[in-house]
């Protein structure tokens, strides 16, 4: 299978808000053997990236833009139902995103596929303001936060979210992950604002969070809203 000659093909019908060409398509990959979840990750996604950038950089309509991501939203749906779950894995995830259906459609494929991987999750969405977040996290003590697709309207918020966590000591085993969106866009940011990890795709997300669940912020990682230290020169 020419997985880059399908992401292409699929791009143009979603594009066109072609509903028949995309689900012939799909069909396609799954006559040839790719399991739901690669779908997923080597299709989807990459579509959706691509869909993204090009009406960020206004070379996609808006009519183009809400074509695809309405019908691509639906494709995911479809697909997470062929998916093969995995044992749960005794970890629980409260999951956010940015505000528009496009930062929600990026945050579903990640959540489909933790949940997939055993997690347990509980997603929101976009749009929650933090004290009530602040509120759920004390209330249910999940053991991930996370905020994975947001936008760059969201990191005022998801910065003294970390902050107010990490102040007031909301969980002592609580680990903060972020990824996708804005953070993909700015090498660094999450680091910088103080995420115990980190990842740029929802497979890559899967397997982070998979391999690490002990890894958190070191102390002197958090250089956004401070003074940064000079870097030290070579003797």
């Amino acid at each position: 299978m020419d997985t880059q000659l399908t992401i292409e093909r699929l791009f143009e019908a979603l594009i066109q808000g072609d509903r028949n060409e995309a689900r012939a398509i799909v069909q396609e990959t799954a006559s040839q053997g790719m399991e739901a979840e690669i779908l997923v990750s080597e299709v989807f996604w990459p579509v959706y990236e691509t869909v993204d950038k090009m009406f960020r950089n206004d070379q996609l309509s808006t009519l183009g833009h809400h074509f695809a991501t309405r019908l691509l939203r639906v494709l995911v749906d479809q697909a997470s139902l062929r998916f093969c779950q995995g044992a749960h894995n005794g970890r629980r995830v409260l999951a956010f995103c940015g505000p528009t259906d496009a930062d929600e459609l990026g945050a579903q494929m990640s959540v489909d596929l933790l949940e997939q991987a055993g997690f347990e999750i509980a997603f929101a969405g976009g749009g929650i303001a933090n004290d009530e977040i602040l509120e759920r996290v004390q209330n249910t003590q999940p053991d991930v936060l996370l905020m994975f697709a947001s936008a760059p309207t969201d990191l005022p918020n998801i910065r003294a979210l970390i902050d107010t966590i990490q102040e007031i000591g909301a969980t002592q085993e609580l680990q903060v992950v972020v990824g996708g969106g804005v953070f993909n866009r700015a090498d660094g940011l999450a680091e910088e604002i103080g995420a115990d990890l980190w990842a740029t795709r929802p497979d890559e997300l899967v397997a982070a969070m998979t391999d690490q669940p002990e890894r958190r912020a070191a102390p002197d990682q958090r250089t956004v809203g401070r003074t940064r230290r000079p870097a030290a020169r070579a003797a």
